[in-house]
């Protein structure tokens, strides 16, 4: 009987040690949207396992059949996580989806015995569920917005994408140093995703290239356990109606020996690979074919005055590839000014740095794509129509 009791104490023991109940803290947000596909993170306070329910727009209750189940599972196995997340496949194109996320407390596992615990979950009884709409090629216009260099000012996120009318762009684009370092898990959230979550994230297509400072600190590494978390890469492309886009990750802005690095960064190979990932990019037909060409680069290659190693690097691995792929226009950061230069010899497409107090909104038109900056004050700054070429 001892020995009964003793087993019953230890695999109660941990009710005892993870007396609080579950629940969500971050999320839900989107990620990697595209036609076919979306991926979905969210962030409770206990480990346990994770997964969506999807159902489809077509005004039935969420409670009126049971839902398909999408689970966080790596190798097969189902994850045991705080953090989760889940990438759905198969999806239809300019299609709206509802769906809630759960998790259920994994409170011990031993051998093939595992304890589970409670479920915390989205709310569908009360509220509207989440919803998402996949992008569409073939959609004849598009929208967004961008803004960059935020530096964990969560507080002008709103004003800023308000300025910009986000709730009527098809995306909105993050463009690298949403905060000045990744010292830890909490400043992703406390900096700028739980403004953004609770904006727009959990049911817009959001896209969010690297800046240098996401390169730094302690918790860099895990950058890609949040954003672009079940893509090969954390440089991509998206293609929305007539905008082919390509975001391009421009690592740091020092040379790789600096001091301040400690000697754990190697960006100027990885740039390198990119180059090459660029080149095929730019050759395939979905990019030839696409009547607008957009990049989205944190640095920007414009050869400033006393310009650091980040934008010589920029400048030469990616601009000879871009110059032969009839770019609209670059849309860059990292100043911390505003700057527009006009086709050169040198970069033979327009480039656009916004600055850390301004909004891009820009959509198109037919065979123009008309861009905006407005200003935190509400003040449009620049306006630009661009002719595809």
């Amino acid at each position: 009987m001892k020995r009964f009791h003793l087993l019953l104490f230890l695999l109660c023991l941990p009710l005892l040690i993870n007396a609080e109940d579950i629940k969500i803290l971050h999320g839900p947000y989107l990620q990697n949207v595209s036609e076919t596909e979306a991926t979905i993170v969210w962030e409770v306070n206990n480990e346990s396992i994770g997964w969506v329910e999807l159902a489809p727009n077509d005004g039935t209750n969420f409670y009126a059949t049971e839902r398909p189940k999408y689970f966080d599972t790596k190798i097969g196995i189902k994850n045991t996580a705080k953090l989760h997340t889940v990438k759905l496949t198969g999806l239809k194109a300019n299609t709206v989806y509802r769906y809630r996320i759960l998790a259920q407390e994994v409170l011990s596992h031993q051998g093939i015995r595992v304890h589970y615990g409670d479920v915390a979950a989205s709310n569908v009884y009360s509220a509207q569920p989440y919803q998402f709409k996949t992008l569409d090629t073939s959609k004849p216009e598009t929208s967004f917005c961008v803004i960059n260099d935020i530096h964990a000012r969560e507080n002008i996120i709103t004003p800023l994408l308000n300025n910009a009318g986000y709730k009527d762009k098809d995306m909105v684009i993050y463009n690298g140093d949403m905060v000045s370092q990744f010292s830890n898990e909490d400043i992703i959230f406390t900096g700028f995703m739980d403004e953004s979550i609770h904006l727009f994230a959990k049911e817009k297509p959001f896209y969010y290239i690297r800046g240098n400072h996401e390169t730094r600190g302690e918790y860099a590494t895990h950058f890609q356990d949040y954003f672009c978390p079940r893509e090969q890469n954390i440089y991509f492309t998206v293609h929305q109606g007539p905008a082919f886009f390509i975001f391009l990750d421009a690592g740091e802005d020092k040379p790789d020996n600096d001091l301040e690095y400690a000697g754990i960064t190697d960006y100027d190979h990885y740039r390198s690979e990119q180059a090459e990932w660029l080149e095929k990019v730019v050759a395939s037909e979905e990019f030839k074919n696409s009547k607008f060409k957009i990049i989205v680069c944190h640095i920007p290659p414009i050869p400033i005055k006393n310009a650091w190693h980040g934008h010589h690097e920029v400048l030469n691995k990616f601009v000879p590839i871009l110059n032969n792929a009839g770019i609209d226009i670059m849309i860059c950061g990292h100043l911390h000014r505003f700057l527009y230069e006009d086709p050169s010899t040198q970069i033979n497409f327009p480039v656009l740095v916004n600055s850390n107090n301004s909004v891009v909104s820009a959509e198109t038109k037919g065979n123009q794509l008309n861009v905006k900056i407005y200003e935190l004050n509400g003040k449009i700054s620049f306006d630009k129509t661009f002719t595809a070429k």
